[in-house]
């Protein structure tokens, strides 16, 4: 799309989307993070879909035309104009017209570069929204290449706080430092998740859940607060990033004063997209754990470490069965790159037994692995994501394990699809699926 056009576009979008709020006046929840916001969105939209009419952030739609396509409940357009000018018709019909329309908004905000905060959220939602929640920054969140500093992608961040209206209410990953300092940019009330005991919102007692087959089937934890402690089951996924989503959610669900055991519930099945450490069955008896929607070296040696905390208790036979970590890589890292992806090597050599690396960055993952000790007999390489499709096709064995991760651009579902058990339903089960995503090589 030409700049120009995008422009045009934009402005329509949210002359709109300002018209919509003002008329509807939904109540608002902004989510930001360089890590796990899109699984915090999801959470909390599972809690409050409980209590009432809610919409959420589709897919990635956290940019600067996916926010108004979202308040406007419209789909992407891509480089249709026709299409275009009946999103443009139908959004002005929303407001000058009487419609059903969400009584909470559930956004994801985003950003790729300094001043996309401004151009999005603070654009749109200055003083308009009833709480922020600021999910983790890690130690090289994703994008830095496009800033100054890892402190002015910080600052960048931050200033989703100032979306929030008098009243509001600001919830912080309490494990994360730099989330945690947030918490001097408001005079409104603020609280805090994590599982270090001083936050307001307490996890722990993590474990693998297994189902009756002794397949693993998702996370167990407790949280505890105010003197209250409660058990948190998620099916269908693995890791952390899911038990932070759903602290996040609980903390919002506590502040409102909502039913606890509603939220638990909603919980226990809520609807986590494809690629976000989902549980898939593979051929030849093999587990996947599918986090192929887009990989950082913080939510990558997460991935990592709960690969190594898992095990498959239905083996049949004598055979140990293998961890293998397929890993590609991680875009937008700048001048961090190679420190990078040595350091994701250094915890793979801890949690995999096989080591399969994709893309010509990804070389530093094998380089840390053989530094911290792994055989150079259990490293594969390939340089894009159809090579190591092919070779994981025929190299995965009865009951392994394997987790597969990178960037987006590195197209990693790919190496997912042939060894899927249930191949009717990859459209479903997979990320980019879609003719648009399918159509670009």
């Amino acid at each position: 799309m030409r700049p120009i056009v995008k422009k045009i576009i934009t402005s329509i979008l949210y002359i709109e989307s300002r018209l919509v709020l003002y008329k509807y006046k939904p109540k608002i929840i902004a989510i930001t993070g360089s890590i796990g916001k899109t699984s915090t969105k999801d959470a909390v939209y599972a809690v409050l879909s409980r209590m009432s009419y809610v919409r959420k952030s589709e897919k990635s739609y956290n940019s600067e035309i996916g926010l108004p396509l979202t308040v406007l409940g419209l789909p992407n357009a891509w480089n249709n104009p026709m299409a275009w000018c009946r999103n443009f018709a139908r959004g002005l019909w929303l407001f000058l017209a009487p419609h059903k329309y969400p009584k909470w908004l559930v956004l994801e905000v985003g950003i790729g570069k300094p001043g996309d905060m401004k151009r999005t959220a603070l654009n749109l939602l200055r003083k308009k929204a009833d709480a922020v929640i600021i999910t983790a920054i890690g130690e090289t969140p994703a994008h830095i290449e496009f800033f100054n500093s890892r402190k002015h992608l910080i600052e960048e961040k931050s200033q989703l706080i100032d979306t929030l209206k008098r009243g509001g209410l600001l919830i912080l990953n309490g494990d994360d430092p730099d989330v945690l300092a947030m918490k001097a940019k408001t005079k409104e009330r603020f609280v805090t998740y994590g599982f270090n005991p001083g936050a307001d919102i307490v996890g722990s007692g993590e474990s693998v859940l297994y189902n009756d087959s002794g397949v693993p089937s998702g996370v167990m934890f407790r949280i505890d607060e105010g003197g209250n402690s409660f058990p948190v089951t998620i099916e269908g996924v693995f890791g952390r990033n899911h038990m932070y989503a759903s602290l996040g959610a609980l903390a919002l669900a506590i502040s409102l004063k909502f039913p606890m055991l509603t939220a638990l519930d909603a919980l226990k099945v809520y609807d986590v997209p494809p690629g976000r450490m989902r549980l898939l069955a593979g051929i030849k008896n093999t587990l996947i754990i599918d986090d192929s929607y887009n990989s950082s070296p913080a939510a990558c040696i997460s991935a990592l470490r709960t690969l190594g905390t898992i095990t498959q208790k239905n083996v049949q036979d004598n055979r140990k069965h293998r961890k293998i970590a397929v890993l590609g890589d991680m875009l937008e890292l700048g001048k961090h790159t190679s420190v990078a992806h040595k350091n994701v090597g250094k915890v793979a050599a801890e949690t995999a037994d096989v080591l399969v690396t994709v893309g010509h960055r990804a070389e530093g993952i094998k380089d840390g692995a053989i530094e911290a000790g792994m055989f150079a007999d259990n490293i594969f390489q390939f340089l894009d994501s159809y090579e190591a499709r092919d070779f994981v096709k025929d190299f995965i064995a009865e009951n392994d394990i394997i987790l597969i991760k990178g960037s987006q651009g590195m197209r990693m579902e790919r190496v997912i699809e042939p060894i899927l058990l249930d191949q009717e339903h990859m459209e479903d089960l997979l990320v980019r699926q879609d003719k648009e995503w399918k159509n670009k090589k």
